[in-house]
């Protein structure tokens, strides 16, 4: 059961104290009411932010983003928009899919992140921004490396080569580089120019030492020149 309300700025108040007791379900519907009929309130913003926050807490990611862009759209000179603005792109990334399939909402979320950093250059949240477009960045570059690994398996180098060429050209940024350079060599390796194949291969084992890319790498690289042999 919900408490009795003294007046409607101890909302709020009451509202934080049920955030930080994880009362998330309670406190959204204590803010609910409040954020579509008290428009004309000082502390709406605050409202606002409060819900959606509640239903970021709770994974209604949708719910969420509704709510974050409510506020950037109605109330852009809240002391709470910077914080919005960087909690909208988690709403869009909590929709994500796996990286096999459509990534609609992980573009929607970098698009939103890159937003932020641009909007809002000083804000606290700008490390954690920059960590999660990196994130964001590394799923978008992990869908590519797999489309480019399944071509291989079907034998369909150029294709192949597309994809790990898109993976250096443009999410050089990601640890997926080294995934992409291996891709490009064995790609080199499967078409026969085994020379090509082995230098760049011995290249990666350099770049990538004790790491599973490396280790691949030098697998591949010995199965070529044993066959070279």
């Amino acid at each position: 059961m919900l408490p009795t309300l003294r007046s409607e700025s101890d909302r709020l108040t009451v509202a934080r104290r049920m955030m930080a007791e994880h009362e998330y379900g309670d406190a959204i519907e204590l803010l609910k009411p409040y954020t579509t009929s008290g428009g004309g309130a000082a502390e709406v913003d605050q409202a606002v932010y409060l819900l959606a926050d509640c239903y970021l807490a709770t994974k209604d990611y949708a719910l969420a983003a509704t709510e974050f862009e409510h506020l950037l759209n109605d109330y852009p000179e809240s002391d709470s928009a910077g914080s919005a603005s960087f909690r909208l792109g988690e709403a869009y990334y909590g929709q994500a899919r796996k990286p096999d399939f459509d990534q609609e909402y992980t573009v929607k979320a970098i698009d939103q992140w890159q937003k932020y950093l641009h909007d809002y250059p000083d804000h606290w949240r700008n490390r954690e921004a920059e960590n999660r477009l990196l994130s964001a960045r590394t799923r978008l570059a992990r869908k590519l490396v797999n489309t480019g690994t399944l071509y291989l398996k079907l034998r369909l180098w150029e294709p192949s080569r597309v994809y790990f060429h898109r993976v250096l050209n443009e999410y050089g940024d990601t640890s997926l580089v080294a995934d992409a350079k291996l891709g490009l060599a064995l790609a080199d390796a499967r078409q026969g120019h085994r020379q090509e194949a082995i230098d760049a291969l011995r290249e990666i084992e350099s770049e990538y030492p004790c790491q599973a890319v490396g280790e691949r790498a030098a697998s591949e690289r010995k199965r070529l020149e044993r066959k070279k042999g």
